[in-house]
């Protein structure tokens, strides 16, 4: 599971969000409009946040030392669930704010075509950044949902971009709705009435990711289907009679901590036992290459042997 896909869908939507943040703070100027306002706003945030998933993998890429000595991995988990604080502290909270006093106080819009122009023009740039970031989650998400993805997922970038985008998409149609709706009816309420809804959106995407994000950092086991194939792995090695217990731990997306008791037959020598341990690890690694941490136990097995499994060994 490499980090490279999810640096691209990263690096894709900064690019992406800081010119349509340059564009709609223009907009603003221009228009007076809360909503544009409130999405300007809201991709400074996301800017600010691909800033800061960039950073936590740098920081995840740092050597184990004496203080960790299963390294930095969860960096990436850390500062993914900062991203989801401020989207939530600045982007929602913000918006619902601005929106507020504008339904409270309508301003009537100046140059509305202006507005529409530029936001019709995000929408295609933040339709690429969410292409992007589909392309890459898409080896991650294989033949399960969308859904399914962003809750068992990992990886901590491709779910938080997807969301982001998700929510920026969403949120521009809001705004362009907004608009609209105050051109159509010369009432400018509608445009804050469009503001309180983007802070909505993005209040649920941040709780969700906070969410998460929380489960990630405080430590994930293995998928179901990875469970299965270490099992699998571990029960099918020569000399392995059954597996005792088991603990999984993802240390950081790429790197899965598995700890496990196994029984051995019996009357193995010392040599026979380390080779067992050492076809088991391979046979993990190869059915799961994430599992890159691997202490094995072994332990004699105290119920009867079936004939077919001494003859394994």
């Amino acid at each position: 599971m490499s980090s490279s896909g999810s640096t691209r869908a990263i690096i894709a939507a900064l690019c992406a969000n800081a010119g349509i943040a340059a564009a709609k703070f223009i907009g603003y100027v221009i228009t007076g409009s809360a909503a544009m306002l409130a999405e300007a706003v809201h991709s400074v945030v996301d800017t600010s946040n691909q800033a800061l998933l960039l950073f936590g993998q740098r920081a995840a890429a740092k050597a184990p030392d004496a203080l960790h000595p299963f390294g930095y991995g969860r960096s990436r988990y850390f500062w993914s669930f900062v991203v989801a604080l401020v989207l939530f502290s600045l982007g929602s909270m913000f918006a619902m704010f601005e929106g507020y006093e504008k339904v409270r106080h309508p301003v009537e819009l100046s140059s509305p075509v202006v507005a529409v122009t530029i936001l019709i023009v995000a929408i295609l740039l933040e339709a690429f950044s969410f292409r992007t970031a589909v392309r890459e989650s898409r080896p991650l998400k294989g033949d399960g949902s969308w859904m399914r993805f962003l809750r068992t997922s990992r990886n901590p970038e491709l779910p938080v971009v997807l969301l982001e985008d998700t929510g920026a998409l969403i949120g521009l149609v809001l705004a362009l709705a907004g608009v609209g709706l105050s051109m159509l009816t010369d009432n400018p309420v509608w445009d804050g009435v469009a503001t309180l809804g983007i802070g909505a959106l993005l209040g649920v995407i941040a709780v969700f990711l906070m969410i998460e994000m929380h489960s990630l950092l405080i430590g994930e086991g293995a998928t179901s289907a990875e469970d299965r194939a270490i099992r699998a792995a571990l029960e099918g090695t020569a000399n392995v009679t059954r597996l005792i217990h088991i603990r999984t731990q993802y240390l950081g997306p790429d790197e899965m901590l598995v700890g496990a008791k196994i029984a051995v037959v019996p009357r193995l020598d010392l040599a026979a036992i380390a080779a067992t341990i050492d076809a088991a690890e391979a046979n993990i690694r190869a059915a799961v290459p994430a599992a890159r941490v691997i202490y094995l136990e072994p332990d004699l097995d105290r119920t009867p042997v079936p004939d077919s499994l001494e003859q394994k060994g």
